[in-house]
Order: structure tokens, then sequence, then C-alpha cells
């Protein structure tokens, strides 16, 4: 049951850190849009490409420290998996279901109904992906995350 509510907060820390990436508003975080999009939005003058790619540094390097930090955290001290196996095991859960919680609730729930995501003047101009798009970039990143898991349970077997 405490797996349970740690991956539930883990969830919504990676809400917290994406809400955080639009402070300001949502232009500040033009790269989570689609490449189409953020070129509509430098053709009408809301930003420019080194811009975009700035704030993507940003935000991108701190997230992922303080994701893997908080991962390595929860399944080393908290939950005591020092053995590799069993750290990459939980490293896999926790990754997996955070690729579909940001694929549905992030990406099409909020994204897509939320006003906090849409930005002015770009009024028509599509940026939410079709189920379609989401099952294939969620399909890559789980396959993705077989290898990354990895390195959380890595350093989980290093330090604990």
């Amino acid at each position: 049951m405490l797996l349970v509510f740690e991956i539930i907060g883990f969830c919504v820390l990676f809400t917290l850190l994406v809400r955080l990436s639009a402070v300001g508003g949502a232009v500040n975080a033009l790269y989570f849009y689609p490449e189409k999009y953020q070129r509509k939005a430098i053709s009408i003058g809301l930003s420019d490409r080194q811009t975009i790619k700035k704030k993507k540094m940003r935000f991108m390097l701190p997230f992922c420290i303080i994701l893997l930090t908080v991962l390595v955290i929860l399944i080393g001290a908290v939950n005591r998996n020092g053995y590799f196996k069993n750290a990459y095991l939980q490293s896999l859960l926790f990754l997996e279901i955070m690729n579909i919680y940001d694929g549905i609730i992030i990406d099409k729930v909020w994204v897509g109904y939320g006003r906090l995501w849409k930005i002015k003047g770009m009024e028509g101009v599509p940026y939410i992906q079709s189920w379609g798009g989401m099952f294939i970039k969620r399909g890559i990143l789980a396959i993705l995350w077989l290898i990354l898991a990895a390195i959380p349970a890595g350093i989980v077997t290093m330090l604990f």
C-alpha cells in the first residue's frame, strides 16, 4: 500500500514540476509543444528558437535531477531495495506509470482541456497529439525506460 502512495506522490511531484515550467504563461514552456506549433509561435514573434532551447535546458536539467533524486531516495532509503534486480524492477514500475500518467493525464486531459496551456495568438493551431501519436510516443518511451531504469537502480545499489 505504501508503494501506491509513493507512486501517486511521484506523479504529483511530476505534475508540480511541469506546472512550474509554465510560470508566467505557457509561452515559457513552448519546448513541450510539437515542432509545428513552435514554428508558428516563432513566426508570429512569440519567441525564438534560441529562447525555446535555453528555457528547455533550464527546465529539463533540474527536472530530471529532482525526479531521479526522489526516485533513488524512495527506492533505496524508503523501500530499502539495495539489490539491483529489486531496485531495477521498482524503478521501472515508477517510470512506466509516470510515462502512462504523462501521456493520458498530463498531455491528453490537463493540456488538452486546461486553459493554462492555451497560448494567446495561437488559437486554431493544433497542439495536442492524436491518440495514435500519443500511443506511439509512449510505446517508444516504454522501451527506453527498460534501459534507463538501470540508472536509478545502479545508483541505489551503490548507495544503499
